[in-house]
C-alpha cells in the first residue's frame, strides 16, 4: 500500500481548500483504495487550530517558523511516505514563504504541488518565488487551461511539469425541484442564489444593486445568499460586510426578495439548495481567482449561470452554456438575469449543457488523473486496480 501525504487545510477547518482535499481524498480512497492510502498534513495558524480525525497524520502551524523543517525531516523519515501532495494558495503560507520554500526543498520524496491560485503579469518577486518552488517539485498541478498557459509563459515553468486536472464535481441524484422548493419555504419563487464562505471579494453588492431591475420583472423572485462569513474575515472584520449587505437590502427595499442562510452546511444540503435554484450567480470581483469549488458545484447541479469572467468561467462557460457579464456591472447582470428566468427554454438549454461538461469533471474521474499522475512520478507502470464497487 503506497502512502500519500497531503498538505492541505482540512476540517473541520471551514475553508475551500478543505473542502477540496476532503473530497478529493475520499475520491481516491474510494476508487483505489487498494492500491493507495491518502494522510493529511493538517495546516493551521496561530488563530486556527483544530481537533482532527484519525486522517491527519502531521500537523504543521504554519504561524511557527521552526515547524517546517521539523515536519520535514519527520515525513523524510517516514519510510511509508512515498509522495507529498501539495495545496498551495498564497494566504496558506504568507507568515514564512521563505520557510515554506525551504521546507519544500529539503524533501526527499516525490512532490507534486496544486497552484489553487495563479497570478497573471507576476512582479518579479512573485516569479522568482513560484519558479523557485516549481523546481523543487516533480510535478505541477493547476485546474484550468489558462493558468498553465500563465505558468509557461509568464513564469517560465517548463510545459513538461505542468498538468492540467480539472476541479472535481459531485454526481448528483437531481431531485425534483418543486419538492425542494417546498422543503427549504420557497415554493412559488424564483430562486437566485450564490453561495460560499461570504467576504467582500464575493461582490454581493453587484447582485444587490441588480435586483430592483430584476424584481421589477420578476416579482416572485427570492435572492439567497448561503454561507457563513469566512472564519479569517470574522476575526479580523467581524461581520462588517454582512451588516453592510443588510443596510443595502434596506436602503433599495428589498426586505421581501432576499433571504441569508447564514450557516456552513453540509454537502448534501448545499447540493439541494442548488437543486432548486432558477439561476445562479457568480458575482466575484477578483479577475485573478483562478477557479472557483462552488461555481463548478453549481454547474453539476445543473444551474444555468451567470459569472464574472475569471478564467474557470470563461473555459467552462464557452458554447453558450452560461452567461458571463462584467466584474461590478449590476446593469449586464440585471439584464442577463431578467432573460434567463423569462426563458424556460434558454435556461434548460444551459443546464443540459451544464451537466454534459460536468460529467467529464466528476470526482470519481479527476482521482484517475491524480493517481495516473502518481504513478508517472513514482516511475510505476503497473495498471490502476480499480475497488470492486467501481469495475
Amino acid at each position: 500500500m503506497k502512502e500519500i501525504i497531503c498538505v492541505t487545510t482540512y476540517p473541520p477547518r471551514e475553508c475551500g481548500i478543505a473542502t477540496f482535499s476532503d473530497d478529493l481524498i475520499r475520491a481516491i480512497e474510494m476508487k483505489f483504495g487498494y492500491s493507495f492510502t491518502v494522510k493529511v498534513c493538517a495546516l493551521e495558524a496561530r488563530s486556527e487550530q483544530y481537533v482532527y480525525d484519525d486522517k491527519v497524520k502531521y500537523v504543521l502551524n504554519t504561524s511557527e517558523a521552526d515547524e517546517f523543517p521539523g515536519i520535514a525531516r519527520e515525513m523524510n523519515e517516514d519510510p511509508k511516505i512515498k509522495l507529498v501532495l501539495i495545496q498551495h494558495e498564497f494566504g496558506l503560507f504568507g507568515e514564512h514563504e521563505n520557510e515554506f520554500l525551504a521546507f519544500t526543498r529539503l524533501l526527499s520524496k516525490a512532490v507534486i504541488i496544486v497552484f489553487h491560485t495563479v497570478l497573471p503579469h507576476p512582479s518579479l518577486k512573485q516569479k522568482e518565488y513560484l519558479g523557485q518552488l516549481s523546481q523543487y517539485c516533480s510535478a505541477v498541478v493547476v485546474m484550468t487551461r489558462t493558468s498553465a498557459e500563465i505558468l509557461e509563459k509568464e513564469y517560465g515553468i517548463e510545459r513538461e511539469k505542468l498538468n492540467v486536472i480539472p476541479h472535481g464535481t459531485h454526481l448528483v441524484a437531481h431531485k425534483d425541484k418543486k419538492k425542494l422548493k417546498e422543503k427549504y419555504g420557497v415554493a412559488g419563487r424564483r430562486i437566485l442564489s450564490t453561495f460560499g464562505l461570504l467576504s467582500p471579494g464575493k461582490s454581493i453588492e453587484t447582485t444587490l444593486e441588480a435586483l430592483p431591475a430584476i424584481v421589477k420583472d420578476n416579482p416572485a423572485v427570492l435572492f439567497l445568499i448561503i454561507g457563513k462569513t469566512h472564519p479569517t474575515v470574522l476575526k479580523t472584520e467581524g461581520e462588517t460586510y454582512r451588516e453592510m449587505l443588510k443596510a443595502k437590502i434596506v436602503e433599495l427595499g428589498l426586505a421581501d426578495s432576499v433571504r441569508f442562510v447564514n450557516l456552513y452546511l453540509d454537502l448534501p444540503v448545499i447540493l439541494e439548495y442548488l437543486q432548486l435554484t432558477d439561476v445562479y450567480l457568480f458575482t466575484s470581483a477578483d479577475p485573478n481567482q483562478a477557479v472557483s469549488g462552488t461555481f463548478v458545484y453549481a454547474l453539476s447541479c445543473g444551474c444555468p449561470i451567470i459569472a464574472t469572467p475569471i478564467p474557470h468561467a470563461v473555459e467552462l462557460l464557452r458554447d453558450n452554456s452560461g452567461v458571463i457579464f462584467d466584474f461590478r456591472d449590476s446593469g449586464q447582470l440585471a439584464k442577463a438575469t431578467n432573460k434567463l428566468l423569462g426563458s424556460e427554454k434558454l435556461r434548460s438549454r444551459m443546464r443540459i449543457a451544464g451537466l454534459q461538461k460536468m460529467a467529464a469533471t466528476a470526482w470519481e474521474n479527476t482521482a484517475i488523473a491524480y493517481v495516473h499522475l502518481f504513478n508517472k512520478q513514482l516511475g510505476y507502470a503497473e495498471k490502476l486496480i480499480f475497488n470492486d464497487f467501481y469495475r
